[in-house]
């Protein structure tokens, strides 16, 4: 007992050191904006469809790397992915062109993602905690991405300013590395397949005819729009409202820190309260906020007091999210559940920064996809509160006579 009680704690620790700097990198991207399109004489919809393809690349390779991570544990999945999100660094760091861009910020850092971020980490961390501590267990971890999200972003500035933005990329590069080694100790172990047991086609047909499922799916299409919206855009629609750049950086690293508080919290009320009511409020919360931020008056203070208020409800979906998949569908294969819903998240990502570069494009400000926001944050607390968390009754295996 007490062999296997260190172990999970071994898996916790680990698992969050790695979502940590996968998601403490990621939450960095945004900076690179206004200096890469400056230096190439791009619009901002280069960087921004660049970075919409990253979402959505993550998003759609996301079922699949669960899949594989529920069949052979996580670690050859995020030891992979490291490797991949190390080479779309080091390759962004050398990109001029926005094919570069795209295959390098796109393509190859979508994949890194996928391998090392939520749907595996959060998988291997359900299989590994009893039922009663699972919500807690991934607020911890979706917490410690929230850290690193806070920790790397002052850094990551720093480093442009140092270094200049290319070679910053390549420092950034070095730091993913240690993805590689850390995931490589995560001994992740598959659940064991038991009599009764569905098989990975029988759970897709399961979950496909489950209302609750699809609900759940297109409310986290909402979380991706809205969030990936703000990381990339915000520094820039700060900054065109005339507030310095390290005021937008700020706001992140706020984000980033108060989002630690929000996601644990997130956690441990989803195991005492209904998960699907607490997400109705927080998408209601979030919808509030946004508005206030835009109806009111553009002020260091208000912009400081939105990323207070957005970090406190920035992660949180995810452990409640995860929460849900396990309740009702169990763990058996939690990571391939939870990368599907994972992309209709990323679905929500790429059109939220992708809309967010193209609008501004075509009009000069950003308001209609606030606008966008504001709307989609009250369909999904509507779609939350008709979703159940109740367990799935499936027919008991046949009983063998010896």
């Amino acid at each position: 007992m007490a062999l296997k009680k260190h172990h999970t704690l071994l898996l916790i620790v680990l698992a969050s050191l790695v979502i940590s700097t996968a998601m403490g990198l990621r939450h960095g991207f945004g900076l690179f904006l206004e200096p890469m399109s400056s230096d190439f004489g791009w619009g901002r919809g280069v960087f921004a469809f660049a970075l919409a393809v990253q979402n959505l690349i993550w998003g759609l390779s996301q079922p699949f790397t669960g899949a594989l991570a529920d069949r052979f544990g996580a670690a050859k999945i995020i030891v992979a992915g490291g490797i991949l999100y190390v080479l779309g660094l080091c390759f962004m760091s050398l990109s001029t062109s926005a094919l570069g861009m795209t295959v390098s910020a796109g393509l190859l850092i979508g994949f890194g993602l996928s391998g090392t971020t939520f749907s595996v980490i959060l998988g291997a961390v359900g299989r590994a905690v009893p039922a009663e501590k699972r919500s807690m267990a991934m607020g911890i971890v979706s917490a410690a991405g929230s850290f690193g999200q806070f920790a790397m972003l002052p850094g990551t500035l720093g480093l442009i300013e140092w270094l200049g933005w290319s070679s910053a990329l390549l420092a950034m590069g070095a730091i993913a590395a240690l993805m590689i080694p850390l995931g490589a100790m995560l001994k992740d172990r598959p659940s064991p397949k038991a009599l009764g047991d569905l098989s990975l086609r029988d759970a897709l047909n399961e979950a496909a005819g489950q209302k609750g499922f699809w609900l759940l799916c297109l409310g986290f299409f909402v979380c991706g729009f809205q969030v990936v919206f703000i990381a990339v855009h915000l520094p820039g629609y700060l900054f065109d409202n005339g507030l310095a750049v390290q005021v937008g950086t700020t706001v992140l690293a706020l984000v980033g820190l108060f989002n630690i508080v929000g996601t644990y919290t997130a956690g441990w009320m989803g195991g005492i309260w209904s998960k699907p009511r607490l997400l109705s409020w927080l998408y209601l919360i979030r919808g509030v906020i946004i508005t206030a931020f835009i109806a009111l008056p553009l002020t260091t203070t208000s912009a400081y007091l939105f990323g207070i208020a957005m970090g406190l409800l920035w992660l949180s979906t995810v452990p409640l999210t995860n929460g849900i998949v396990a309740s009702v569908f169990g763990v058996r294969h939690l990571s391939m559940l939870g990368g599907i819903v994972f992309l209709f998240h990323q679905l929500g990502s790429f059109m939220g920064v992708w809309l967010g570069g193209f609008l501004y494009d075509l009009t000069g400000h950003y308001d209609t996809v606030w606008q966008i926001a504001i709307v989609l944050s009250m369909v999904a607390a509507a779609l939350h509160w008709f979703i159940s968390e109740k367990p799935l009754s499936r027919p008991s295996a046949p009983q063998v006579t010896p």
